[in-house]
């Protein structure tokens, strides 16, 4: 049954950062990171199963392989330098965060617009 189709990476991507998400909020509980971790970690558990719902869309949504690889790419980018942050006390690259969330935003944009606009038939 071929569910996922051609967005199996999407679930794949959904469960890498939803596993991290809760580790992250583990770390940011035990380990003093609330300033970052806790953020990192919003982030990730707010993506993950936004990711499984594209996955599952497959073509039923326009854009589903663009939005989903927006929001991974941003999840990694804005979560990433913010855990870059706490560990190794500089960020991936300047302005890696900002970038992340402008990707974030665009993808929802992005998945919005194709929610109103008229299905194939």
């Amino acid at each position: 049954m071929p569910i996922l189709r051609d967005n199996r990476w999407a679930a794949v991507a959904a469960g890498l950062i939803g596993a991290a998400g809760v580790g992250l909020a583990a770390a940011a509980s035990h380990a003093g990171g609330e300033a970052l971790l806790r953020p990192a970690s919003t982030i990730c558990l707010a993506h993950a199963p936004a990711l499984i719902a594209l996955a599952l869309a497959g073509d039923k949504i326009r854009v589903s392989d663009l939005a989903a690889l927006g929001m991974s790419i941003g999840t990694l980018l804005f979560a990433g330098d913010l855990v870059a942050r706490h560990f190794l006390g500089t960020g991936v690259f300047p302005m890696a965060a900002p970038t992340g969330g402008m990707t974030l935003i665009a993808s929802w944009l992005l998945l919005a617009i194709s929610a109103a606009m008229p299905t194939r038939r």
